[in-house]
């Protein structure tokens, strides 16, 4: 049996504070939900080890503080993503404006190689609440205007769309990766030097 080749993708969620960033990646990762909040401080990652297209792939989900402090730290952490997850919150307006803002600053931040087709996902969260206030056709509209931005409905809490979402953002990263290596033949041996200069324990997700 031919061995599977390993990548590991680097992804990065950013959006407001309190619209779900990571709820959604704990539900993802560990398929849990916790109804009490605590906002992040400055970033935390987890990994999931998946199979995208008969490759083993090792996702190091990182998760972004939305506070406005926090936000100058935001060039350390985008460097090197292989694909940005815009959450917003489907009862909060004003975090669906501002997602123009955090996909402009990830562009700068980040210098990807090609920012015109650089890999986003739009989640809307929350939708397991009754007090919507941001329309589906309204999201849909935005990630059509930037390059056809594929768009999921979630619920952290009851986990909808969640593995469906993360299936496409991991598919996505990929695909992003694998256009890096045309370019540069050895992108993975610089990225996992990098990674082994992280604490041992930074593994084991402490969201």
């Amino acid at each position: 049996m031919a061995t599977r080749k390993k990548s590991l993708l680097k992804v990065i969620i950013l959006g407001d504070s309190s619209v779900g960033k990571t709820s959604l990646m704990n539900q993802y990762v560990n398929k849990r939900f916790s109804n009490q909040y605590k906002a992040t401080i400055g970033a935390d990652f987890c990994t999931k080890e998946v199979v995208v297209n008969d490759r083993v792939v090792t996702m190091q989900i990182w998760d972004t503080a939305g506070q406005e402090r926090f936000q100058s730290l935001g060039v350390a952490f985008y460097r090197g993503a292989d694909c940005c997850v815009l959450v917003y919150d489907v009862t909060a307006p004003n975090s669906f404006k501002n997602l123009d803002s955090w996909r402009d600053e990830f562009l700068i931040q980040a210098s990807p190689r090609d920012p015109e087709h650089f890999p986003f996902v739009v989640l809307g969260n929350k939708v397991d609440l009754d007090n919507r206030q941001v329309s589906t056709r309204r999201a849909q509209q935005w990630c059509q205007s930037k390059n056809d931005i594929p768009y999921y409905e979630t619920s952290a809490k009851e986990g909808i769309n969640v593995e469906m979402a993360f299936q496409t953002i991991a598919k996505n990263a990929l695909e992003q990766e694998a256009e890096a290596e045309l370019i540069n033949d050895f992108p993975d041996q610089l990225r996992l030097n990098s990674e082994n200069n992280r604490p041992s324990n930074a593994d084991n997700c402490q969201c």
